[in-house]
């Protein structure tokens, strides 16, 4: 774990049972108290976003390892923690495709893809915050996910023109309306 930590966050390695716990036992010393988890990392490998034909079983494994089993992890050392404490939560960032049937036709003529990853990882974080929210119910932890829509990050016009056809307002996304 990196040791600085201005304003209650902590990097950590959220494969890493011994860097959450670490990351855990600093703010802990630090704050005494942990307000919230929010599972908002993004780890994934070099050959993540293939089309689905191109994509390696191995990669299929380790990318979903790397981010579905970082949130298990970090939720299920956070919850503990929490538990303890009799208070807490835990915000799954998810994603709509998480929600819904993809659309492939807005990639058409694109460079873009849904990566098969993406999508099964988001929907199972749905479900696996579902299981989390029951197993630790009347335990003091409140255990949400957030599945937005997509975000601006210099995607082709077409393409946000495509998306924005299927949506009843906006379209994509600024970073700040997650705040």
């Amino acid at each position: 774990m990196e040791g600085r930590c201005k304003t209650g966050i902590v990097e950590l390695d959220i494969n890493s049972k011994e860097s959450i716990q670490s990351a855990i036992g600093y703010l802990d010393e630090k704050y005494h108290r942990i307000d919230a988890l929010v599972n908002n990392a993004y780890p994934r490998n070099k050959n993540f976003g293939r089309h689905f034909f191109e994509v390696e079983y191995e990669d299929f494994c380790e990318n979903t390892n790397l981010h579905l089993g970082g949130y298990f992890l970090t939720s299920q050392q956070f919850s503990q923690y929490f538990i303890q404490k009799n208070s807490g939560n835990i915000i799954n960032i998810s994603s709509v495709y998480g929600v819904m049937t993809l659309r492939f036709e807005i990639y058409k003529d694109t460079e873009m893809t849904v990566p098969v990853e993406y999508a099964v990882i988001k929907s199972a974080l749905i479900h696996l915050t579902k299981y989390m929210a029951r197993y630790c119910q009347g335990k003091g932890v409140r255990i949400n996910t957030i599945s937005p829509g997509g975000i601006l990050d210099r995607q082709a016009q077409p393409f946000l023109d495509k998306y924005k056809n299927n949506c009843s307002e906006k379209g994509m996304l600024d970073k700040q309306d997650l705040n």
